[in-house]
């Protein structure tokens, strides 16, 4: 194990950075995703952009570091690239105190 990853784990013992972690890996997913499924309609950020109303750079936000994103401007996304939006609420796997 590398010194980076002893102190990473040292790191997710503290439960606030652990939730912080958490949430912002969730962030990255919902912009993975949105990449993925522009990818696999072939579309640009550009085109995807234009059918969505917006600006590409705010695709291109979003898709690499999605930050207090609304959830219609994800619902116009998700319909531009000729998908639907649906939002699940997974337990988290650990006791919240």
């Amino acid at each position: 194990m590398t010194r980076w990853n002893r102190y990473y784990q040292r790191q997710l013992e503290d439960k606030k950075f652990k939730a912080l972690m958490e949430q912002e890996l969730a962030s990255l997913r919902i912009g993975a995703q949105l990449a993925a499924v522009r990818e696999e309609e072939k579309l640009t950020q550009t085109q995807l952009a234009a059918r969505a109303g917006m600006a590409s750079s705010k695709v291109s936000a979003i898709e690499n570091q999605p930050q207090n994103l609304e959830l219609g401007t994800l619902i116009k996304l998700a319909h531009a690239a000729r998908r639907k939006v649906k939002i699940t609420f997974p337990k988290a796997g650990y006791n919240d105190k």
